[in-house]
């Protein structure tokens, strides 16, 4: 499971549907992704992390922790919402 996905998501306040709609993805191609069964395509992990406002190369880092996305999001000065 991608914990951080699901946090970063939660603290937007947006569910799975509405992720994948901003994501321009299925809702069940997403909850594969968070649930961590599919790995998306460099393209999917771009749309994922500009519609939920974080570096979408996250997807492809091994040791990803939920602190370490915030402290990275707010040292590159974009927002939270």
């Amino acid at each position: 499971m991608r914990k951080w996905l699901v946090e970063i998501r939660e603290e937007r306040g947006l569910t799975q549907e509405e992720a994948a709609n901003k994501s321009d993805i299925e809702r069940s191609y997403y909850n594969m992704i968070e649930r961590g069964k599919r790995r998306p395509s460099v393209e999917v992990a771009q749309k994922i992390g500009f519609a939920l406002h974080f570096d979408w190369t996250y997807f492809f880092e091994d040791d990803v922790t939920e602190r370490h996305v915030h402290v990275t999001d707010k040292s590159n000065g974009r927002e939270e919402n």
